[in-house]
């Protein structure tokens, strides 16, 4: 166990915090303007994990939280007093978390050791709008860069073969045979692999899930990862956020598709050892 004193958590507490607001302010701005944002917005309402959550500092298991003000995060159920001060309890984990967790921790083990594969291109955004009138289209509010029946045709040309569930559910009714492989929730850890953007996105839906166990710097670290791969994954897709600031990654050149992959094989990089640190925390927690 590491015995922070007081003036030491403080200081890493108000660390995270700043570092946070940084990444949520504007976000928090145009929530309360009522204005809506097609790639940052997703970071909350998709993953449903409010800025303030993401603002709030955790420790960690097995760090000790010296000092009188340690006491106000006995408001959470997870932790207890010790002679030395107050912790997260990993033994607090209740029966149906510790399920998910060993979920978790296989599927994080099995996403690191299957080969990564570079070759879809992005093209699940494509999927999700195939053939769907403008009415249909999810951020109507900007227009495709193609005619519907171009990018019918874009899609068409080209393999489709997302290997994650949670994009796949997505497509339309009549992308979805156009699909190599059709994953389900129950058989996500035979297809997840590191090489994808969403799964790497997902690194913050699995720290965030675990909390308050996990240390709020590795659930910012996800979150930082989660923040520029849905910058990549919307400049793929087929709408033209250059109002925005976003230009295109025309993935329907051999450029753009090489632009994309180089960004695919930097966030499989990137996401390993926050990977590697979830399945620990997962190890830890399981061990109590």
């Amino acid at each position: 166990m590491i015995v922070q004193a007081e003036s030491e958590w403080l200081e890493r507490r108000a660390a995270h915090e700043q570092r946070v607001c940084a990444l949520t302010d504007e976000h928090q701005a145009r929530a309360a303007r009522g204005q809506k944002h097609p790639v940052y917005d997703f970071l909350f309402s998709y993953y449903a994990f409010r800025a303030a959550w993401l603002r709030r500092w955790h420790p960690g298991p097995d760090v000790v939280l010296a000092g009188e003000r340690a006491r106000e995060f006995l408001r959470w159920s997870e932790y207890h007093e010790t002679s030395e001060g107050v912790m997260v309890n990993p033994s607090a984990l209740p029966a149906h978390r510790r399920e998910f967790v060993a979920w978790l921790r296989n599927l994080l083990e099995v996403t690191m050791e299957r080969p990564a594969f570079f070759g879809c291109y992005g093209l699940h955004e494509w999927a999700m709008v195939y053939r769907q009138t403008p009415d249909e289209v999810r951020h109507n509010a900007y227009p495709l860069r193609f005619p519907a029946a171009e990018l019918a045709r874009i899609v068409e040309a080209n393999p489709v073969r997302c290997t994650h569930f949670d994009a796949f559910r997505f497509f339309t009714a009549p992308a979805r045979p156009l699909n190599k492989l059709q994953p389900t929730r129950e058989t996500a850890p035979q297809h997840e692999q590191r090489g994808c953007l969403h799964a790497n996105m997902d690194l913050y839906k699995w720290a965030f899930k675990l909390a308050p166990f996990t240390p709020s710097e590795l659930v910012a670290d996800c979150f930082a990862l989660a923040r520029d791969v849905r910058e990549i994954d919307m400049r793929a897709s087929p709408y033209d956020l250059r109002a925005l600031g976003f230009a295109p990654i025309a993935i329907e050149t051999a450029a753009g598709r090489a632009e994309y992959e180089e960004h695919q094989r930097s966030f499989a990089n990137r996401g390993q050892p926050l990977r590697e640190r979830l399945r620990q925390l997962c190890e830890r927690l399981l061990a109590a």
